[in-house]
């Protein structure tokens, strides 16, 4: 389900997953195939880990990485959750063909 929250985002983030969610800052983003497709990459990431685990891994690596870059943002592309999502979020039948636990090929790369 795509819900709109115009104000829910920080600065340039247009698009968020949280379970069973698709949550996008405009209206207009519905039609972002590319969009939609990253977001429904993390929402297979979220229901492979039993949702909450997901979440714990993100922000524990999002952590680690500042830590690591000393660089909040670049700690975020940096997520093996994300690097999978941006890799992969123009190939429309990437889903179909995904092996489970497809973000631990993103993890030390």
């Amino acid at each position: 389900m795509i819900l709109v929250f115009k104000h829910f985002f920080y600065k340039n983030y247009v698009g968020l997953s949280l379970w069973p969610f698709i949550i996008l800052k405009e209206d207009s983003l519905k039609t972002d195939e590319v969009l939609i497709n990253h977001e429904r990459i993390h929402l297979k990431q979220q229901r492979e880990l039993l949702i909450l685990p997901f979440y714990m891994l993100y922000i524990s690596e999002w952590l680690f990485r500042t830590a690591l870059y000393l660089d909040s943002y670049r700690a975020y592309q940096n997520i093996s959750f994300e690097r999978e999502a941006y890799a992969n979020e123009k190939d429309m039948q990437y889903l179909a063909k995904r092996k489970t636990f497809g973000f631990l090929q993103y993890l030390t790369r």
